[in-house]
């Protein structure tokens, strides 16, 4: 199974949220999957991509504009060069069977809604994607979006309901619980 990562590159992050990451590459590692993510040698990306390597994960993917080329993390076993940002997104998308979203910025979020939006036409256009968004949501980061989608998703804008589907939980108990369960699939 391919987990696609999206999350901070900031450095310096609170202990709690490093262990988030951390706990998610081992996982990944443990369970002999493939990370997949943005592929710089920075923060929680690093963080996941170490945790993993270190639990035993054999196929690290980055994904990386090739503008960062020169950031990209030396733990990554294949790297992937995107023409730009959105080249990248597209790339992360096809290569994921289930996405991660950690604590992150606007770009994580961009990655986010993208991911959605783009599951939301293959699930119109195919039927369900089966492919799940699990969205860690420490201290409420991310309720105003989450809130966001269920209105849309209520409203006469929206065309699938799938748009309020992404998996929120709170912490990294819960994040393995749930990658448990779509692993038992």
């Amino acid at each position: 199974m391919n987990v696609v990562v999206y999350c901070s590159a900031n450095a310096d992050l609170p202990d709690d949220i490093t262990s988030i990451a951390t706990a998610l590459g081992r996982w990944i590692g443990e369970n002999q999957h493939s990370l997949v993510y943005g592929g710089v040698n920075a923060g929680l990306m690093h963080i996941t991509a170490q945790a993993a390597r270190n639990a035993g994960c054999k196929n690290i993917v980055g994904i990386v504009p090739e503008f960062f080329k020169h950031r990209a993390d030396p733990l990554c076993t294949e790297l992937v060069l995107a023409h730009d940002l959105n080249d990248r997104k597209s790339k992360l998308i096809e290569h994921g069977d289930v996405f991660v979203v950690l604590p992150g910025g606007l770009g994580t979020i961009d990655e986010w809604v993208s991911t959605l939006s783009h599951l939301m036409v293959e699930g119109i256009v195919e039927g369900d994607s089966g492919r799940p968004i699990i969205v860690v949501n420490r201290k409420g980061m991310y309720d105003a979006q989450a809130q966001q989608f269920r209105n849309i998703a209520q409203s006469q804008f929206s065309r699938s309901p799938l748009i309020a589907s992404s998996i929120l939980v709170n912490n990294s108990q819960e994040l393995i619980n749930q990658l448990n369960e779509i692993n038992k699939l």
